[in-house]
């Protein structure tokens, strides 16, 4: 990086689970400052143990808790030595948590700071918009795999960071900055031109693996070792696709299946976080997955009976095993 105001960035990762820990591991070797925003037994691990990140390639990396400053959000108001001082805010805490985080995010950047939303499912991009305001926001997806146990997050398989403006403009300054950082940690960045279609590629993606590895408990990769199962997640897709397109999103030049096999080979070690999520008795994210589908479907007057089945049965799964 040959731009000394790179080195300066302070950034912020809100929700410090797989895919947050994966952001906090890849830039604690950078010059960025990092806060890293949990809350409760992570929070206070962090604080006291650092971070432990399991690598693609299979080296384990300590950083110790002096690598980043944590704040735990259960333990009050943010400190007023961090109001108002983030280059950035990455949020990477679950789609049902996007109003709280957005708060968060609100207050803890600069004037000319820019929020990101990290998350599964649509929306949550737009919603920062309405907050913090569209010129501070960028749209993203992120196709890296993850999963955390107690001790460590493993990043089970590197992937790329799309980032795009909801106005389809290109990059400032300070955005080609926070991407050269993102590249020089090895975290894959592009831009692109069309973010909105980019996001939904993503949910489409998720809707494919997911609800049926929550379910059968298999790693990504062993869906396409399984006919069936690959078939299902295929059906599914595609169904979804309809009402992308009836949504104004057009994917006559994505090939959908290919990049589907795509991920799912670059992840093929991964546990989603769907399955984490039940492993774990944490509520799903189906709502924000076959759940948006399955709403836009009815408002649309399209039938959706493949995602309504998936979001019907991890809902059962939720109401029987899930902590309350």
């Amino acid at each position: 990086m040959s731009n000394k105001w790179v080195f300066l960035m302070r950034i912020a990762i809100l929700g410090i689970g797989s895919i947050g820990g994966i952001f906090l591991g890849a830039l604690a070797d950078s010059d960025a400052e990092l806060i890293a925003v949990s809350r409760g037994l992570q929070a206070s691990k962090i604080s006291e143990w650092g971070l432990n990140l399991h690598t693609p390639e299979g080296t384990v990396e300590h950083f110790p808790p002096n690598s980043f400053t944590v704040f735990d959000s259960d333990s009050g108001p943010i400190p007023s030595s961090l109001v108002n001082s983030c280059d950035f805010t990455l949020i990477c805490g679950k789609s049902y948590s996007t109003s709280t985080l957005a708060q968060m995010a609100f207050e803890l950047l600069s004037e000319d700071g820019i929020a990101i939303s990290m998350q599964n499912g649509l929306g949550h991009a737009e919603y920062l918009s309405s907050l913090i305001g569209q010129k501070n926001v960028l749209g993203c997806t992120v196709t890296h795999g993850a999963w955390k146990d107690m001790d460590s997050v493993h990043w089970a398989g590197r992937g790329e960071i799309t980032l795009g403006s909801l106005d389809g403009l290109e990059p400032t300054q300070k955005v080609n900055q926070f991407m050269e950082l993102l590249d020089a940690s090895k975290l894959s960045p592009k831009w692109s031109g069309d973010i909105k279609k980019e996001i939904w590629i993503k949910l489409l993606i998720n809707i494919a693996i997911n609800p049926i590895c929550a379910i059968t408990g298999l790693r990504n990769g062993e869906i396409l070792s399984q006919n069936d199962i690959w078939n299902q997640a295929q059906s599914s897709m595609e169904e979804a696709s309809i009402i992308a397109n009836a949504s104004g999103i057009n994917l006559d030049d994505v090939d959908l299946a290919k990049k589907l096999k795509s991920i799912i080979k670059s992840t093929e070690k991964n546990r989603c976080s769907m399955l984490q999520d039940i492993m774990s008795g944490k509520r799903t994210e189906i709502d924000s997955l076959c759940g948006v589908i399955v709403s836009k479907g009815e408002s649309l007057g399209l039938p959706t009976p493949l995602n309504a089945m998936l979001y019907a049965i991890i809902k059962g799964i939720e109401d029987t095993y899930i902590m309350k």
